[in-house]
């Protein structure tokens, strides 16, 4: 506990922690000025080393909290279900669902680096580099997953938000997609554009919500004019079946 630590020691803990939050801090702002989608790349492949300690002082949670979203709801085999991790980084989402009991995973992202990383942690049966936008997922995989999520990319300056249909068309009928973003000021814009979308495409007879979670301490605020924490939410859809044409 705090109070059980000399005033001398403490005040050394304290400033380490705010130093080293302060040039995370740092780091993320530089990718807020990554404009082109080959910076912004190169910016990945050269966090990629640092990323997981560098999301923990964050206190990052939309990895875990996604995971349990799906876990309440999903009833199926887990261990024989596949998931698709798409923008999987290095695997912090693959390692929460192992938690809960998953084990079969395919990854998905744009940085060879955290590709790298995550081909390390053993967890995935399957990695392919692909730049979100860019390069659509294969067309092979049209129906196949029981879940697929992609955590922490739908947000301004990252994924565009038309690639959540991309998501709906990998995932099998009766299955589960799960999103998340930002709900910070700057995201807000992305956000609505967002939730329009997913709306659209329950109207359109592709999924339906299953539900909607908005978290106040999403992760701490890193924004120049920010303080605290910022909010977020998760978003978990079930895949409609197909109707006939």
């Amino acid at each position: 506990m705090m109070e059980n630590v000399p005033r001398t020691q403490r005040f050394y803990t304290m400033s380490t922690a705010t130093n080293t939050f302060e040039k995370v801090k740092a780091v993320i702002l530089s990718a807020h000025k990554s404009s082109s989608l080959g910076e912004k790349v190169n910016f990945y492949n050269s966090w990629a080393e640092n990323y997981d300690q560098d999301v923990a002082v964050l206190e990052y949670r939309a990895p875990s909290l996604a995971a349990n979203s799906i876990s309440s709801h999903f009833s199926g085999d887990r261990e024989a279900a596949v998931m698709l991790d798409v923008a999987c980084g290095t695997g912090l989402v693959a390692k929460q669902m192992k938690t809960h009991g998953f084990g079969h995973f395919v990854g998905v992202d744009g940085s060879e680096a955290m590709l790298e990383i995550a081909r390390e942690s053993g967890l995935y049966q399957d990695l392919k580099q692909a730049l979100l936008g860019e390069d659509p997922l294969p067309v092979q995989w049209v129906d196949s997953f029981d879940v697929v999520v992609i955590i922490g990319a739908l947000s301004e300056g990252q994924v565009q938000v038309c690639v959540v249909r991309e998501l709906c068309k990998s995932t099998k009928p009766g299955g589960y997609v799960c999103m998340t973003t930002r709900a910070n000021q700057e995201n807000l814009e992305y956000k609505g554009a967002l939730e329009l979308e997913l709306k659209q495409m329950e109207e359109d007879g592709l999924w339906s919500c299953v539900e909607v979670t908005n978290v106040q301490d999403w992760e701490r605020a890193v924004s120049e004019k920010g303080d605290g924490y910022i909010p977020g939410a998760v978003y978990l859809y079930k895949k409609l079946p197909h109707v006939a044409q």
